[in-house]
């Protein structure tokens, strides 16, 4: 998480907590749905995953 958004770290290097989601868009989806990446980032509200689902896009191409 970068100020309020989830990013892709494909090599595991940034720092802090990380989630992990299934490269998959169904995934991805069910985790917002539930608010995982809130509770898993100890965040208040919901947070931004657009740089997440673009990067997922270009995986299952």
């Amino acid at each position: 998480m970068i100020e309020g958004a989830c990013v892709p770290d494909p090599r595991g290097t940034l720092p802090g907590r990380g989630a992990s989601v299934h490269p998959t868009l169904v995934c991805l989806d069910l985790a917002v749905r539930r608010r995982a990446f809130p509770r898993a980032f100890k965040a208040q509200g919901p947070l931004e995953v657009a740089a997440l689902r673009r990067f997922i896009e270009r995986i299952d191409e």
